[in-house]
């Protein structure tokens, strides 16, 4: 950026008013760096459009590598989309920011997904969301604490989270109707609650230690009270 542009300008003015100089001869000389610097400009800015930064290349295929605002949030990009080659795209956890993340950071979010083994008959991976690392298993999905690193985080510490998290589902649920599977009785937050065709009734306090032993028929009763308040 040039800052003494003004002052130049403001002095080519003043040797115009001397009559030094012609206004024509300092129009066509202004514009003949002005309109290639403003293409220039343009061009760069349809490479670079506004949230995207370039970090480096990525030293195993030599393409630029990217960070910018994707359909679903912020991406890490390999390559470019005129490439012939598609570009390769990482979804950005939620603790990193497309002002701050580097490109070793970058790069590391492409060794995922990562399979540790299996479990069950079914493979546990590693993966990385929207909302950060996590353990998937039996299309069932298991965030990952902040201590464990993705990257290292072995398979036994991944099936103590998939087992840990079955519980808690365990514990949730307390009782369940064959004759009508769309109702439940759930434990939340703040007690047993009834789950019924996709929505959530509370149960009366006097109700929550014998949240287990309730009938379809007093469920149901529950409620169709709620339904007319």
């Amino acid at each position: 950026m040039d800052y003494n542009f003004t002052a130049k300008v403001e002095q080519q003015f003043d040797t115009i008013a001397e009559g030094k100089s012609q206004w024509t001869s300092m129009i066509k000389n202004f514009y003949k760096d002005f309109e290639p610097t403003v293409e220039q400009t343009m061009n760069t800015r349809e490479e670079h459009k506004a949230g995207e930064r370039e970090l480096g290349i990525d030293p195993a295929s030599g393409k630029p590598v990217f960070v910018k605002i994707g359909r679903f949030g912020p991406v890490v990009q390999i390559g470019k989309a005129e490439d012939e080659e598609k570009p390769r795209f990482a979804q950005m956890p939620s603790d990193k920011s497309i002002e701050t993340i580097t490109l070793e950071e970058a790069l590391e979010l492409f060794k995922l997904p990562r399979t540790l083994g299996e479990f069950e008959g079914s493979p546990v991976i590693i993966g990385a969301g929207r909302f950060g690392p996590y353990v998937m298993h039996a299309k069932k999905y298991v965030s990952l604490p902040k201590n464990e690193n993705p990257l290292t985080v072995t398979l036994a510490t991944a099936i103590q989270l998939i087992e840990s998290k079955r519980q808690q589902e365990t514990q949730r649920h307390i009782k369940a109707f064959e004759e009508e599977p769309k109702l439940e009785v759930m434990n939340g937050r703040y007690g047993p609650y009834l789950a019924y065709d996709g929505k959530n009734y509370r149960l009366p306090k006097n109700l929550h230690d014998k949240a287990a032993e309730l009938s379809l028929e007093e469920c149901m009763e529950i409620i169709n009270t709620s339904k007319k308040k």
